[in-house]
């Protein structure tokens, strides 16, 4: 493959990431859920992770501690989310849904699934699976690739 196709693919790849985040982003606004696509994934991974670390959660998410602190910062205040101090460790903390957040996510994953299907439309079950083991081949390349430049 040339270098000009490896190009397109990879601009493919950006453009597509972007256009599913717009659209998710912009169906958010719409139904006026009171949360961005990047707070929805924090709730989300809470909710399926009882008590973790801010370390723990920036790897769930893949996002940097600035933006992720700015993110749960504005999810404290909206009353989602709560800082528990660590047991073991009284310079870091945990992180729980509230009741609040709890009944935020049960109330939002029916819509956002929704919202999230209207990107596999068309698709079958082998363009599924050809898709993840694509996208699976291509994270492993670049893990490697950082594991050893490490």
């Amino acid at each position: 493959m040339t270098q000009e196709q490896f190009s397109k693919y990879s601009f493919l790849l950006d453009r597509t990431a972007r256009k599913v985040k717009q659209y998710a982003q912009q169906k958010f606004n719409q139904g006026d859920f009171d949360v961005t696509v990047d707070q929805w994934l924090v709730l989300k991974n809470l909710s399926e992770n009882v008590l973790v670390s801010q370390t723990e959660l920036a790897q769930l998410v893949f996002k940097d501690h600035p933006t992720l602190t700015r993110i749960i910062d504005i999810l404290c205040k909206k009353g989602y989310v709560e800082r528990v101090p660590h047991p073991q460790d009284r310079r870091s903390f945990q992180l729980h849904l509230t009741n609040e957040g709890v009944e935020k996510v049960k109330a939002l994953k029916p819509q956002i699934t929704k919202i999230r299907e209207k990107a596999w439309e068309n698709l079958n079950e082998r363009d599924f699976e050809e898709f993840r083991r694509i996208l699976n081949t291509i994270y492993d390349n670049l893990e490697e690739h950082s594991d050893h430049e490490a």
